[in-house]
């Protein structure tokens, strides 16, 4: 069943991602093969846009996604064909499309693709992902501002450091290191204020894992619950 992309990443991205390690190291495995490989490239798929129905996700005209996603959630990285693709979202169960928009994958490339915004100005922000393993004992985690209408936010360690400073609408960082093993309450604060937008309570940040966070929802008054300002977390890569 598909879950809270947060919940997800912590139970199974990590082998999702050493799986597309191998997958993307493949081609260099069967080199004296006669069996030709198509070059891939890994993507994964996130919905960050409040107004959104429960989705679908197709590449072209092939469907990446077993189970539906809605607001929060999404895909971990899955092999795609390179070159230019034509990535839609469509309303859960139907062929009626919520957003396309072409995207140009490379081979041997990690993306992370985000539906993004509200009702009627939808679009896609693509991240082209550096997966470089951590320092021993470390992890890396980056952070995008995907709430159309909240301030500039910086993400902090409570009581502790800031990791990434001042990042607006569609503004995202690399990723960063931070010691591994230990259980951080995040804060994603308005960019140079000590006010909290959104927290994300005991997470384990574990050793050689990458992590992005993100701020999604509207900030505005009257919001209903569902699409208040949150923060999420998904595991990229886990390194074991």
């Amino acid at each position: 069943m598909m879950k809270n992309v947060q919940q997800n990443s912590r139970r199974w991205a990590g082998m999702v991602g050493m799986m597309c390690l191998l997958a993307v190291s493949l081609s260099s495995c069967l080199k004296n093969s006669t069996t030709v490989q198509p070059p891939i490239a890994l993507l994964s798929v996130i919905n960050a846009s409040p107004d959104a129905p429960t989705l679908d996700f197709y590449l072209n005209d092939n469907k990446a996604n077993a189970y539906s996603f809605g607001f929060g959630n999404g895909l971990d990285y899955v092999s795609a064909y390179t070159g230019k693709r034509t990535a839609t979202f469509t309303t859960a169960g139907t062929k009626t499309v919520y957003k396309a928009d072409t995207i140009t994958l490379n081979e041997n490339r990690y993306y992370s693709l985000f539906l993004a915004n509200t009702l009627g100005h939808e679009e896609f922000v693509v991240l082209n992902d550096t997966i470089t393993r951590p320092a021993e004992s470390k992890a890396s985690i980056r952070f995008i501002n995907l709430s159309p209408d909240a301030p500039a936010a910086d993400l902090v360690i409570k009581d502790g450091a800031t990791l990434v400073s001042n990042k607006s609408f569609k503004g995202f960082s690399g990723f960063v290191p931070i010691a591994a093993t230990a259980k951080y309450t995040l804060e994603i604060r308005q960019a140079g204020t000590a006010t909290v937008l959104a927290t994300l309570t005991n997470v384990t940040l574990n050793n050689g894992s990458l992590y992005t966070v993100w701020l999604q929802g509207i900030a505005a008054t009257g919001t209903p619950d569902a699409k208040k300002l949150a923060g999420k977390i998904q595991t990229n890569v886990y390194y074991y």
